[in-house]
This record gives structure tokens, sequence and C-alpha cells, in this order.
């Protein structure tokens, strides 16, 4: 009962905050949003990084650090943080529906007088809350990815429906004969997972020659993604492809067409490039993943939040890069050439 109060509480807030900001900000859509920025342009449009004010600490709290994706982006914190002298708490909720353990963890970094807030929610609305709580305090907050508070003022992030049209256009490019293929989707209801899903789906429809047979949740979670592979295989043993929302899902799915003896006529997809899912992808099992490089995307989130605390005015949307990952590109985006490559293909227009 008190859960259920704790959560219609959470619910109203929202709503109210939700409307108390609408005046000012119209909601965020942050693959559309048109005040935005490259990541690789920040220090060519406003400088080298600023001075900032005497002992300025960032408080950043994420979904989970069970999944390898949030303690990469933990890392990225810490590694710019480190660079520029700034201290870093960096928490996370104890699992990926934890959401008014992530609510409570937000406000108490708030109370703790923390300069600026980096909050990666949950679901879209259950970190909304914190917006006015932070704002009272004058304590700007950079929500990065991948879930979007509609009424966030500043965000780091790739595009998420792009991760989909990567490995749609794969598919088509590679499989010119078309087929039938299966989605296996985030979390019901946030940003990321419908965006995803939404850019892989439409963009392998209009090709013409395939059938998305199944679209079902996996909850981010491997154990379930590989019950509802299992079922999709055995209704579909001709399936010729897998995408699901992150890699957690992919590998799950890896193991089932594994069990099923298909894993050379069945590719898999993931998204968010864990270390796992290269492996996998050297070890010739998991077929490809797009990586949002999560450690350069939390230093460029960190120096996104600290450019703000120095005053400086930077669009609502900082762009972070993406590549689809295959057994033949591996290399080049792996360690410490990932950031040149990045750059390269930032001038290049990829």
């Amino acid at each position: 009962m008190k859960l259920l109060l704790a959560t219609a509480t959470a619910a109203l807030m929202a709503l109210s905050i939700g409307s108390a900001f609408s005046a000012d900000l119209a909601p965020l859509n942050s693959d559309t949003e048109k005040d935005r920025i490259d990541w690789s342009q920040v220090e060519a449009k406003f400088g080298a990084f600023p001075k900032l004010p005497e002992g300025t600490k960032a408080g950043a709290v994420s979904k989970t650090l069970t999944n390898e994706y949030w303690r990469s982006l933990g890392e990225g914190y810490t590694a710019f943080g480190a660079k520029v002298g700034v201290p870093v708490v960096y928490q996370a909720a104890q699992s990926e529906g934890d959401q008014l353990g992530q609510l409570t963890i937000a406000e108490g970094l708030v109370t703790q007088g923390y300069n600026v807030l980096l909050v990666s929610p949950q679901t879209d609305a259950n970190l909304q809350p914190i917006m006015e709580q932070a704002k009272a305090a004058n304590v700007p907050v950079v929500n990065v990815n991948d879930a979007v508070i509609p009424q966030a003022e500043h965000y780091v992030g790739n595009v998420q429906r792009d991760n989909g049209v990567r490995v749609a256009k794969w598919f088509i490019k590679n499989r010119p004969d078309g087929g039938k293929v299966a989605i296996v989707e985030g979390q019901a209801g946030v940003y990321a997972a419908v965006q995803r899903t939404d850019g892989f789906k439409s963009t392998i429809t209009e090709a013409g020659k395939f059938e998305v047979v199944a679209s079902v949740p996996g909850n981010w979670d491997r154990q379930t993604s590989y019950d509802a592979a299992t079922n999709i295989l055995q209704q579909h043993p001709d399936l010729i492809g897998f995408y699901a929302n992150n890699d957690g899902m992919a590998l799950g799915i890896v193991e089932a067409v594994k069990a099923a003896g298909l894993q050379d006529k069945v590719a898999v997809f993931g998204t968010d490039g864990i270390s796992d899912a290269y492996a996998s992808i050297r070890a010739g099992e998991l077929t490809g993943t797009v990586d949002s490089f999560p450690v350069l995307t939390g230093e460029v989130a960190l120096e996104t939040a600290l450019r703000l605390v120095a005053g400086q005015k930077l669009p609502r949307v900082v762009a972070t890069p993406q590549a689809l990952i295959t057994k033949d590109n591996a290399d080049r985006y792996s360690g410490a050439g990932a950031r040149k490559a990045l750059l390269e293909d930032a001038a290049a227009g990829q």
C-alpha cells in the first residue's frame, strides 16, 4: 500500500511540475530538438574549458550499476572530473525498475549541495519531480541518455532512433533477399526503447522485402530476452535476424539462437557497445552492436554540465556519437583509438 501511495504521489508531482515548466520550455524530443550541437564542435564554438568556481562538485545518478553501460558512463564522469579537478559522486538505483529509489538518490544529491546534477532516468517521468527542486536550489540538471525528461533544459546523448536505423540498413545491404526479422524491446514506454524500435521497424519495413514478425518486450533483461527469442524461433524457424534494444538482451538472444542450432542463419544485433558484446562479435557469435560509447558520453556530459556551472549558454542538446560495430571494424572503435575514429567520422559527416 505504501508503495502504491508513493507511486501515485510521484506521478502527481511529475504532472504538476510538468505544468509549471510547460510555459517556459517545450517538451524535449532529444532526437529532433533543433537547438543542438555535435559533441565534436563544443570546444570550437565555446572555447577552451572555462575556469570553475572554487569547490565545484558534481553529483550523478544512473539507472543501475548492474549493467556495464551505466558503469562505463560513470567511468567517463570520473575520468573527466579527475582531469579538471572536480570530485564526482556517482550513485544508482538497485535495479532498472527501482524508480522511487532512483528519485530518492537524486533528491539527496540536490540537498547535499552539489553544484550540478547529471541524471539518467529509469523512465521519462520518474525523475521529473527533481527538476523543480534543483531549479529552486539553482542546480543545473543534465539529462544523460536514454530516457528523456520532457522538461529537461539540457540533454547529452545520442540519437536514439538512429540506433535502430543503422541496424536496419545493415540488413537491407547484407540480406538483399529480405526475410523475417524480430525485435526485442527494452522497457515499455521508455523513450530510448520506443525510438530504437521505431527506427528499426520503419526503416526495414520501407525496404519492402522484410517482415517484422514479432516485437516483444525484453525489459532490458538477458533471461527474459532468451525466453522471448526461444519462443519466436519456435514459431518462425525461418527467421533471418533479431534486433535488441540493448546488448544484454542481444547476448541472451545469441544463446537462444545457438540452442536452436541456427547461429549460421540468424543475425543478431544489440545496442550499447559493452565489452561482452565486443567479445561476442570477435568470437563470431553476436553479429554486431550499435556502440554509443558510454565512457566518452560520460566525459562529454560532465564537460557540458561544468560549462553550465561556469555560466556558458549551451544548446539544449549535445549529441554524442554512435557507430555500427561488426567483426570488420571492431578494432577501429576499441580502446584509445575510438575517439580519433569518432572525430574522423564526425568530420566526414557520418
